[in-house]
């Protein structure tokens, strides 16, 4: 029989814990059969399901002394490329920067890997520098790949400039929001070439109960201590709470940048009864606070740097577990939280308006119920990994089939 195409899959890192709905993916892609080879540019590595992750060790870019010179003498068009595009980019920001030049180094010092395993297709996961990775490839050896885009490479520091350059001669563009789908064709992008295709879940939770009396209402935030989150306005939503007499127990799972910040506001708005920081929580002890939770509080905005969600995962594992969602309009969020229907939408400056939802999800047990039941729904059309996964490997399987 003959051997299926390889699918080479290449991360910034993988797996990394903050981003496991990149693990289900690959977990969801392996159980169709789709053969891969993980490649984590920097941390990362081990096996995952199996299937060895290749790290990239720091010697290797020794190699750059010899593949620059290279470069030069035998792809002089490339590198001229690549020199005009550093020059254009003289504002360029460092993670933009950054991320550039971990893809370009680790397509030079891995050309001769990727000549002699020859996979049959090159994904790039990320914008950024998987993206610069396989562009590089293609460039010096032809190797035909797709990309992606879908959050801070699309928006922080205003994404990346050199995105629409790196994912023009993509065979696809992966994106999981019609948000990023927007976003890539204001960018010049072909929106032909555009798939909008969600992450999703290995498996689905059983439907939890809902919980009579709801006093004190248990709310939960599930997110990394950055400005995007707008954390500052989950703890004034939780000071005009107790300000509104609505007793309640608070819990915020993640950690970041932020934490000592948004702990001193906490001890200053007089929250420190009823508003706990849990740090980073494994994915097993996340499923614990869905059980424990009867809302997950989303406040998210777009930071001053551009940056912004796309979607946050939290969000449909939340509704499928049957916790209620209040999340803010900002990002893609509301793709699956429409406001009364799926869960309930709100600025995330209004305090009172979030003290009016909240109470009103506590008192009203059939809002509550209804609103349950069709985020689950929700979620079974269009957060199943198999399901999504598949869209994914009939792409891959569309651009590797042999030309007769």
């Amino acid at each position: 029989m003959p051997s299926r195409p390889v699918i080479a899959y290449l991360f910034t890192t993988f797996p990394k814990s903050t981003e496991t709905f990149l693990q289900r993916e690959v977990r969801a892609l392996l159980a169709l059969g789709v053969e891969l080879r993980l490649y984590s540019m920097r941390g990362g590595g081990g096996e995952f399901e199996g299937c060895p992750v290749r790290r990239v060790p720091g010697w290797k870019r020794i190699s750059l002394l010899w593949w620059l010179p290279w470069l030069a003498c035998c792809r002089p068009r490339t590198l001229a490329t690549l020199v005009h595009g550093f020059a254009a980019g003289r504002g360029l920001s460092r993670l933009n920067l950054k991320e550039n030049l971990l893809g370009l180094s680790f397509a030079l010092t891995h050309v001769s890997h990727f000549r002699r395993e020859r996979p049959a297709h090159v994904h790039a996961v990320w914008g950024g520098a998987p993206a610069a990775a396989a562009w590089l490839l293609w460039r010096i050896d032809g190797h035909p790949y797709s990309g992606a885009g879908h959050a801070y490479d699309l928006y922080r520091n205003g994404g990346d400039p050199w995105l629409r350059q790196k994912l023009a001669p993509a065979l696809f563009i992966h994106t999981s929001t019609e948000m990023g789908r927007r976003t890539l064709i204001e960018k010049g992008l072909d929106d032909a070439r555009i798939h909008v295709i969600r992450r999703g879940l290995n498996t689905l939770p059983p439907l939890k109960p809902l919980r009579s009396g709801r006093t004190p209402l248990h709310l939960l935030g599930v997110a990394r201590l950055v400005p995007k989150k707008g954390l500052e306005h989950q703890l004034r939503i939780y000071a005009a709470l107790r300000d509104a007499g609505l007793t309640f127990e608070a819990r915020i799972a993640g950690d970041g940048p932020l934490r000592a910040d948004l702990e001193k506001l906490a001890r200053e708005l007089g929250l420190a009864d009823s508003v706990r920081f849990l740090g980073h929580v494994p994915q097993e002890g996340v499923v614990e606070l869905r059980v424990w939770a009867d809302v997950l509080l989303h406040t998210g905005v777009v930071a001053p740097d551009g940056d912004r969600d796309g979607l946050p995962n939290v969000i449909p594992e939340a509704m499928a577990a049957g916790v209620l969602v209040v999340t803010s309009p900002a990002a893609a969020t509301t793709e699956a939280i429409t406001d009364g229907v799926t869960g309930r939408v709100v600025p995330p400056e209004d305090a009172q308006a979030w003290v009016a939802c909240l109470r009103e999800l506590r008192d009203d047990d059939a809002l509550a119920q209804r609103l349950r039941v069709a985020a689950r729904a929700w979620v079974e059309h269009n957060f199943d990994a198999t399901c999504n996964a598949a869209c994914l490997a009939e792409l891959y399987r569309h651009h590797t089939a042999p030309v007769r």
